[in-house]
C-alpha cells in the first residue's frame, strides 16, 4: 500500500494540480488552519478481484478539491488539471505492479465552515478514480 501512496504523491509532485494548490496535497485530511486552495486524498475502498492465478486490488481513491474562491474558475482549473495528470495515467509504484487508472465520478458540493467565529463557504468537488494494481 505504501508503495501505491507514494506514486500519487511522487506523481503530484511537480505538476499543474500542485502549482494549483501551491503545493498542498495531503493524505486524509488537510491540517488544522490550512490555506486554500488545497487537495486531499484517500482510500474510500479497496477489494480483491483475483481472476484464475492473477491477484489484482481494485481501490476506489477520491481527491476532494476545496477552493474558497467565489467564483468556479479555480476549482475547475484544478479539476482539469486532475483529469490531466491522472485519467487513464501510468503509476511508477515499488512493490507492486500499476495496472489501471480510470476515473469513475465527480460530485459537487457547497460547504460551510468556521474560520476564526465566521462562517466561510467554500466548493467541494470529489472525484473518484477506480485504481488497479497487481500483486500487492
Amino acid at each position: 500500500m505504501d508503495g501505491l501512496l507514494t506514486a500519487i504523491m511522487t506523481k503530484t509532485s511537480g505538476s499543474a494540480l500542485s502549482t494549483d494548490v501551491g503545493g498542498r496535497i495531503y493524505l486524509d485530511d488537510a491540517p488544522d488552519g490550512s490555506t486554500f486552495p488545497y487537495v486531499t486524498f484517500q482510500i474510500i475502498s479497496g477489494t480483491p478481484d483475483d481472476s484464475f492465478q492473477e491477484k489484482v486490488d481494485e481501490f476506489i481513491f477520491q481527491f476532494s478539491l476545496f477552493s474558497a474562491s467565489s467564483g468556479a474558475a479555480e476549482i475547475t482549473d484544478m479539476y482539469n488539471d486532475l483529469r490531466t495528470l491522472f485519467d487513464d495515467c501510468t503509476l511508477t509504484m515499488s512493490g507492486a505492479t500499476f495496472v489501471s487508472m480510470q476515473r469513475q465520478s465527480l460530485t459537487t458540493m457547497i460547504e460551510e465552515i468556521t474560520v476564526s467565529d465566521a462562517a466561510q463557504r467554500i466548493r467541494h468537488w470529489a472525484v473518484e478514480y477506480l485504481i488497479r494494481v497487481a500483486n500487492l
